[in-house]
């Protein structure tokens, strides 16, 4: 067999033309979206207040496996797709272990992420449908970055509410947004009404993403010809983000590559979900006997110690009611956590699959993320995000299980991102001054405290 190259890259014929529908497949679908005030399934057309009206289309279909991506979009991907499949034959070195390891990487456009594959999706169709602005929120500031740049490929006007802490660390990734031309806020702001109600309740608050998803939400619905656009955990977010899985699956297949265990990390979903989605498609079909492992902060553990009911995607529960893990729309994640995934919950379609028992997930602290940041930056030449570099650190723990047994295993895992806008992070952790947070029973409770209590008999 031809000896794998360092990079495969795919030729521009071969990046995919269709986005993949997880959920045509799937054997029990995730729950549907509830309304609030009726506790029913709640309508197209009330969505559509919220969401661009064809992503509120992708959102609801759940029988057509391969959905076409326009032609507009396409034009888009061909200046930042396709991306390598690299083989991390330096970090195979390192660990001395017979497992092979390659990565997507998700970081060669100028975002330094995966968030652009939906990004450019969403404000296409936005501009299509004849809006002229968009409003979002962002947490580490990869999702606001994307889409600034997005909007000022489609000349659509954003507004981005970040998260406080989000914004005090990482102020270059505020400057990159504004030079694309999109307008941020530090998140609780004062420039709405959700905003001024949790900054009344607790002044000091760092925030969350649930709380600037309130803010966005509330502009969006109050600004003329606006729409709300999210970077995560829906189901049309996942939709795009399979152009990363379907690209990671053709190289195998070009090159003979038959994955043991496919790796990534977990926030609201949609890097993890991408990237699994047609390999998990063929494994509920019986096709494959793969390993799927999601990795979390341990500070914020909403797979493996949240609840799986129906939540609020926000602090000022104003979105529909979503059947999902959760820790509670309420609930704050420590300021220390340096890297993102800081959302309470967890995307439907990752969550529901979860539950079914067709992928593990494992916790990661924070210190020991950075270390296998550290060894991967040394070994393979690329800073990695530290949302990505949970992924990273599992990848080297099943390595050295593979070196300690002998056998010898196909590992893939998601690259995210890179690390560049994360340097205050970086900096903690080689001066020492980094530290781990893991939630009590108790911390977890006050979160809890916000599930809402429904009676769907």
């Amino acid at each position: 067999m031809t000896k794998v190259p360092y990079k495969i890259y795919l030729s521009e014929n071969e990046v995919p033309k269709y986005w993949y529908n997880i959920k045509a497949v799937m054997k029990k679908k995730p729950e549907p979206m509830l309304d609030p005030g009726t506790l029913k399934p709640i309508e197209k057309d009330a969505l559509k207040q919220i969401l661009c009206s064809e992503l509120v289309e992708q959102e609801f279909n759940t029988t057509d496996k391969y959905i076409e991506i326009p032609e507009g979009i396409r034009e888009f991907y061909r200046m930042i797709r396709p991306s390598p499949l690299i083989r991390a034959y330096c970090l195979e070195k390192h660990l001395n272990t017979p497992a092979e390891i390659y990565y997507k990487f998700e970081g060669t456009n100028t975002s330094g992420s995966h968030k652009l594959n939906s990004a450019a999706a969403q404000v296409y169709y936005a501009k299509e449908q004849g809006l002229t602005s968009l409003t979002t929120e962002t947490g580490a500031g990869q999702w606001g970055t994307a889409l600034a740049m997005a909007c000022a490929f489609y000349g659509i006007d954003l507004t981005v509410y970040m998260v406080k802490v989000s914004a005090q660390q990482k102020p270059y990734r505020k400057a990159v947004i504004e030079t694309y031309g999109g307008k941020v806020y530090p998140s609780p702001s004062d420039t709405t009404e959700a905003g001024r109600k949790i900054l009344k309740e607790n002044p000091n608050t760092t925030g969350s993403l649930g709380c600037a998803i309130s803010e966005a939400i509330e502009v969006a619905l109050k600004k003329e010809n606006c729409r709300y656009v999210l970077g995560s955990v829906m189901d049309h977010v996942i939709l795009h983000q399979t152009i990363i899985g379907q690209e990671t699956k053709a190289a195998c297949e070009k090159y003979g590559i038959q994955p043991d265990i496919i790796i990534g990390c977990c926030g609201g979903g949609s890097n993890f979900g991408g990237l699994i989605a047609p390999f998990m498609g063929e494994k509920i079909e019986g096709k494959n006997n793969i390993q799927f492992i999601g990795v979390e902060p341990a500070s914020c553990p909403s797979f493996t110690r949240g609840k799986f009911a129906y939540d609020f995607g926000d602090t000022g529960k104003t979105t529909p009611l979503i059947k999902m893990y959760t820790l509670g729309s309420g609930y704050i994640p420590s300021p220390n956590h340096a890297g993102g995934l800081r959302y309470h919950g967890i995307s439907p379609i990752l969550s529901q699959l979860y539950h079914d028992g067709y992928f593990e997930v494992r916790t990661a602290e924070q210190t020991k993320v950075f270390e296998a940041a550290t060894t991967f930056a040394r070994c393979e030449g690329i800073l990695p995000a530290p949302e990505s570099s949970h992924a990273i650190k599992v990848a080297m723990d099943e390595a050295v299980k593979c070196r300690e047994t002998g056998e010898k295993k196909t590992i893939i895992f998601g690259l995210s991102g890179t690390g560049y806008f994360d340097l205050s992070a970086y900096m903690s952790y080689n001066d020492g001054t980094m530290t781990d947070y893991i939630p009590t029973d108790e911390d977890l409770e006050k979160g809890f405290s916000s599930i809402p209590s429904l009676n769907l008999t």
